[in-house]
């Protein structure tokens, strides 16, 4: 294998490994050349240039990126009829669709030495899949049973993988931490910092309280009572902290942990996420909450988007105020906790370079090393932010989410969650149960730690602490 194939292969995932850290010299950085080579790289190019396209189309009043942004996800079909209407009047654009991410995939990975004709194949086998992924998550009663489209190519990949042979070379077009570190960036432009500033300075406190709280709360257990790897509780304790399983993948990118650890942990976060669909709803019925006060306690101890949005839209239903519900979840989740992916990769990054590294192979790198071993990819989510936010600045809220809402940060969304589709559809199709090492119930019962400090955190803070404010929803 060429040394571009290899870098290819293993993504950003060149730290120091335990193993091997005390037998062979730690990996020399490839200087200049990854501005090339690697995937960190190409992710911030992609998801940049993507950002800047959206802009243009959107300023210029054309539809061409919107249009490009198809997805049957939100058709919320009854039928296969429905379905079949719906795919027959826009083949020409999932056509032009496929071969757009055909071309900035496919020439990006040939230049960082990836075979073309062994990814043109394998890719196209992928994006048909990722079609039928999110139309699984279409369905009308899709929400209900948490069928979020990036949940859905994990478990369908899983199973296609464990029951089916598939042949090696669709391999090729497997390209797991290509995917999602394109999609972190394109999360970073959804996030303008004006958007995050709406939420208000409760949501954010809020959130920043529980997100810390909870992630430190699995990482102490993990690490110090139950012994787990610290790459291992990473990843759980922000699973657990954030919004489960893009959070999870990006940490695991982060700090290069093992595809096992990633695997465990969005189990954990699945289960949790159905747990409490049923759990929060009935627990606010019985104690007759406010429904911006449910939304909001929704918000802090839910573990998946569509997950939380079933459970605040149904208390919402049964309490009479539906909007309420889902205006304080959304503070919360979506906007509060979901910006944590962004700072907790880039926090414990550093930590995996500076600490972890020293720890592990009695050396500590020198500045020029951990500015070659850092995720790029992070800084592309901050980048992307910050442009988004310079960009949107002049909006009033009102015409935020009249305008610039459908017209450029949904698109830009839609995109977003096909590179998590190619994410997790390659990590499903490439994992092999046999694979996988037994995880115990020990990294059960520190992320079950978090979950029962989350839980009993968020209601105090939703309904005692910023009662008032949550209560005011609505009205």
């Amino acid at each position: 294998m060429s040394e571009k194939s290899e870098n290819v292969s293993k993504g950003s995932a060149d730290y120091c490994e335990t193993k091997a850290c005390a037998e062979a010299p730690p990996k020399q950085p490839m200087g200049w050349k990854e501005l090339y080579l690697k995937e960190d790289w190409w992710a911030i190019y992609l998801g940049l240039g993507i950002t800047v396209v959206a802009l243009i189309s959107f300023l210029s009043g054309s539809n061409i990126v919107k249009s490009l942004a198809i997805n049957p996800g939100g058709l919320k079909w009854s039928s296969l009829g429905q379905l079949g209407d719906h795919f027959s009047k826009n083949l020409p654009l999932y056509f032009i669709q496929m071969i757009s991410w055909l071309v900035v995939f496919g020439v990006s990975t040939r230049i960082m030495g990836l075979k073309t004709r062994e990814f043109i194949p394998s890719f196209i086998v992928l994006y048909l899949l990722s079609i039928v992924m999110f139309s699984i998550s279409g369905w009308v009663n899709a929400s209900k049973y948490n069928l979020e489209p990036p949940l859905v190519a994990l478990i369908v990949g899983l199973a296609i993988a464990n029951l089916v042979r598939l042949p090696k070379w669709l391999d090729s077009g497997f390209r797991v931490e290509y995917y999602i570190k394109t999609g972190i960036v394109l999360l970073g432009a959804t996030f303008p910092v004006t958007l995050i500033i709406s939420a208000g300075p409760v949501a954010l406190f809020q959130a920043t309280v529980i997100s810390l709280t909870t992630c430190l709360v699995i990482y102490f257990m993990a690490t110090k009572v139950f012994g787990l790897d610290k790459r291992f509780a990473s990843v759980l304790g922000v699973g657990g902290a954030v919004c489960g399983v893009s959070a999870s993948m990006a940490i695991a990118s982060s700090v290069g942990a093992k595809k096992d650890y990633l695997y465990t942990t969005v189990t954990l976060v699945v289960v949790w996420a159905l747990v409490m669909i049923l759990f929060i709803p009935f627990a606010s019925k019985l104690l007759s909450l406010n429904p911006g006060i449910a939304g909001a306690w929704v918000g802090t101890s839910e573990f998946a988007d569509a997950a939380g949005f079933a459970a605040a839209s149904a208390y919402g239903k049964m309490a009479g105020n539906e909007n309420a519900a889902i205006q304080g979840f959304t503070l919360m989740k979506v906007i509060g906790r979901d910006m944590w992916i962004g700072i907790w990769s880039f926090i414990f990054a550093l930590i995996a370079c500076l600490k972890w590294e020293k720890e592990e192979c009695g050396t500590r790198p020198d500045a020029m090393e951990i500015w070659w071993r850092f995720p790029k990819f992070v800084i592309g989510f901050f980048i992307a932010s910050i442009f988004m936010t310079a960009v949107t600045a002049g909006y009033a809220s009102a015409d935020f989410n009249k305008v610039v809402k459908p017209g450029l940060i949904l698109p830009i969304v839609s995109l977003r969650t096909w590179a998590f589709i190619f994410c997790f559809l390659s990590i499903g199709l490439t994992t092999r149960f046999r694979e996988l090492k037994s995880a115990g119930v020990k990294p059960f019962l520190a992320f079950t730690t978090g979950v029962l400090v989350n839980v009993v955190l968020g209601f105090v803070l939703s309904a005692y602490v910023f009662g008032s404010h949550w209560s005011a929803l609505g009205k």
